[in-house]
């Protein structure tokens, strides 16, 4: 039996991450199936606008609880105008006030006119940025539909390093013709640029995407699973002894270099979405703004706010949502803090038959409440949350 929120761990007085979403892109990605649109004008005063009225309904419903981390994600937010960017931070600040210690990312694609901006970014706040590289082979980067080259993505993170404390730049791998002495050089490449975070990615074949379409009439074949877990094994063992040891599926970093961030997301914490299509978790609720800008535009204009959906999370399906989010991290979950927080029963949140079974093969560990997966298993994620996570129907969408 579900329990109500009232018995879940109360969230109000802690802190809070906000996430902004920025549509727009020059170009379309054939294996992006994030919420990113092309258009000829952007008007950035009618989105000033929109966003600071989405983030002043939220800042009425979260009042008091500092942020910690605010994420411009996107789409391309490194092609708002800086002034906009400073606007929408000064504005988050005045609303919530900030941690001593914040950390403000922006995503960032390595074009040479996109990395002009970065002190102009700088100076707006941003402490943090992710950079978009992808690939440091020019072929692959034609092959993934960037617009950058090599040597232009490289330049960009000279010129990032220069702005910004913190910087961490994605690279993907695993693609269909790649061997893995070529991505051994790769990732040596990258570990040779002095970064503290690192997020690699296998090249996933999204549904609605041009390269779905192309996999479908036969224009490439993905790498088969068994040679991508040689690449993802590769790649754990290069970045551990680098010092970069993955703490997230994903994700790579010397320690105390995490994305906080993305930490809130994997630890279930509480955060704010607003922008065309951003998510948010907060008060008990999921929420979804409208995802195309212009029904994002309309919906703010009418209602004061960008949201599509909001949803009540009972105990029990914010517990499974924990449980398989926390799992992601290579810290894993402590399961009877999850119990004590969404007020359930332990067995109520984790299949513990299942568990001693996986544990038994080598493919989770558990000392006393703390669970995770297993390193060598981290291929296997999903099939193993599936095996260990307890569903109830969520509640319907109001």
């Amino acid at each position: 039996m579900a329990r109500s929120s009232a018995t879940m761990m109360n969230n109000r007085q802690t802190g809070l991450a906000l996430y902004i979403h920025w549509p727009f892109c020059v170009s379309k990605c054939p294996y992006c199936d994030f919420n990113s649109h092309v258009r000829a004008e952007i008007d950035d005063a009618v989105w000033a606008e929109a966003l600071l009225a989405d983030m002043a309904y939220e800042a009425e419903l979260t009042a008091g609880r500092p942020v910690h981390s605010i994420f411009l994600g996107g789409g391309t937010p490194s092609l708002m105008p800086p002034a906009l960017v400073a606007e929408l931070l000064s504005a988050a600040g005045q609303h919530w006030g900030f941690t001593e210690d914040v950390e403000i990312t922006l995503e960032a694609n390595p074009s040479s006119v996109e990395a002009a901006r970065f002190a102009d970014l700088a100076a707006a706040g941003v402490n943090r940025v992710s950079l978009g590289l992808q690939s440091f082979d020019d072929d692959a980067l034609r092959f993934l539909g960037r617009a950058h080259g090599a040597a232009e993505g490289l330049a960009a993170l000279k010129t990032a390093q220069q702005h910004f404390a913190r910087v961490s730049f994605d690279l993907i791998y695993a693609l269909p013709d790649q061997t893995l002495e070529e991505w051994r050089t790769m990732l040596n490449k990258a570990l040779d640029q002095g970064t503290d975070h690192l997020s690699l990615y296998q090249l996933t074949i999204e549904p609605n995407t041009r390269f779905a379409s192309d996999v479908r009439r036969g224009m490439f074949d993905p790498m088969d699973g068994d040679r991508a877990a040689d690449f993802y094994a590769l790649t754990d063992e290069m970045t551990r002894g680098a010092g970069l040891p993955a703490y997230e599926i994903s994700n790579h970093a010397r320690p105390g270099q995490e994305s906080r961030h993305n930490l809130t997301y994997w630890r279930y914490g509480d955060y704010v979405g607003i922008g065309p299509g951003a998510h948010g978790r907060r008060l008990h609720e999921a929420t979804e703004r409208h995802k195309k800008p212009e029904n994002y535009l309309s919906a703010v204009e009418r209602n004061g706010h960008g949201i599509k959906l909001s949803r009540h999370l009972e105990a029990q399906e914010a517990a499974s949502e924990a449980l398989m989010m926390g799992l992601r991290l290579t810290e894993g979950i402590d399961l009877s803090a999850l119990a004590q927080r969404f007020g359930l029963p332990q067995e109520a949140i984790i299949n513990r038959q299942k568990l001693d079974m996986l544990t038994q093969m080598g493919l989770c560990e558990s000392n006393g409440d703390q669970i995770r997966v297993a390193r060598t298993a981290h291929i296997l994620l999903d099939a193993i949350i599936a095996e260990l996570a307890v569903f109830e129907e969520a509640a319907p969408a109001c």
